[in-house]
């Protein structure tokens, strides 16, 4: 039993999935300071884990016939798991993260305009429109990245859903969301385009032009990220401190000091683009992406960013035993 419930977490890479949650949690926070209602969180919650975990399988049955020559040793092309039975799994995980999203709106006090009932449900199927579109065509095409990184974007609007321009004081733009929520999911998405153009030859020795471009990228989506404080009309409960213009700058260097680190990983795998050494930056890119979502929920206060932080946990553990790229 243990063993074919690792061969399913190998095929889900579920150590990543705790990346997903922690752009749940920042993004709710972001527009509501806190996790209420707690049903429409939860359901957002399962909606971000099991659509993840879709995306995982569905890459994967994709890629068989790729993976058959590659890495034989991933639970489909090894026979561990039927090439059908990964198939329906993805499709249906896929399938039940939209309908627990359009649940999440079920739950927000109707008639106040601070809560959008349905903006959850169209953030999914947009979110569900990339990951097909990227596991099924684009990742091999140079605008895998931008897809990759809009899945990103999209999940942390996903998150941002249940609220609108109450949370947010300027002007709403796109599907009702402020342009500081853009700014903060965009980033983030920016920031993964680079991490994604930075990985696309890990298995090999890596161009250093390429590695350098992607590193350029996620420098530019955490700039981007930084660069919310500079905004004027931001929501009262954003850094909400006796001092809030200093407790700005700290933020923002804490954002810096996470990038700094990052970065220092990856142009060493720049330097030296061997394939141990590019992969050992993509797992330090992704697994800080948990660090920036805390970072993110610390603009509402340090225990939310402490609750995010929490889940490098759960991914450090189970990384010991399962492969996250």
């Amino acid at each position: 039993m243990m063993k074919k419930l690792l061969t399913y977490f190998q095929l889900f890479r579920l150590p990543n999935v705790f990346t997903a949650m922690a752009d749940i949690i920042a993004g709710f926070v972001f527009v509501r300071a806190n996790v209420s209602p707690a049903l429409s969180f939860a359901c957002l919650l399962i909606a971000s884990s099991l659509m993840y975990i879709a995306g995982m399988v569905l890459n994967d049955v994709f890629d068989v016939e790729q993976d058959r020559k590659e890495r034989p040793q991933r639970p489909i092309p090894s026979g561990r798991i039927s090439l059908a039975h990964a198939t329906q799994l993805g499709w249906g995980l896929l399938v039940l993260g939209i309908l627990a999203a359009c649940m999440s709106g079920l739950f927000l006090v109707k008639n106040d305009p601070i809560e959008i009932p349905w903006r959850g449900a169209v953030i999914a199927v947009l979110l569900a429109g990339c990951i097909i579109a990227y596991d099924a065509k684009m990742k091999r095409t140079p605008a895998g990245p931008l897809f990759m990184g809009a899945c990103r974007s999209f999940n942390l609007l996903l998150g941002m859903s249940a609220a609108g321009a109450y949370a947010c004081e300027g002007p709403t733009w796109l599907l009702n969301y402020e342009a500081g929520q853009l700014l903060i999911a965009g980033g983030v998405g920016i920031y993964i385009a680079g991490v994604t153009w930075f990985a696309r030859t890990e298995a090999v020795d890596s161009s250093r032009v390429q590695l350098a471009g992607g590193v350029a990228v996620m420098v530019a989506g955490l700039l981007l990220v930084v660069s919310y404080a500079w905004l004027d009309d931001l929501p009262v409960f954003h850094f909400r401190h006796r001092n809030p213009e200093q407790w700005k700058m700290i933020w923002q260097l804490s954002v810096v000091v996470i990038g700094f680190t990052i970065v220092r990983s990856a142009l060493m795998a720049v330097y030296d683009p061997r394939p141990e050494r590019v992969q050992s930056a993509v797992k330090t890119a992704i697994m800080s992406l948990i660090v920036i979502d805390a970072a993110i929920a610390m603009i509402i206060g340090p225990y939310i960013a402490l609750a995010v932080l929490a889940l490098l946990v759960p991914m450090l553990i189970l990384g010991r035993w399962v492969y996250s790229t």
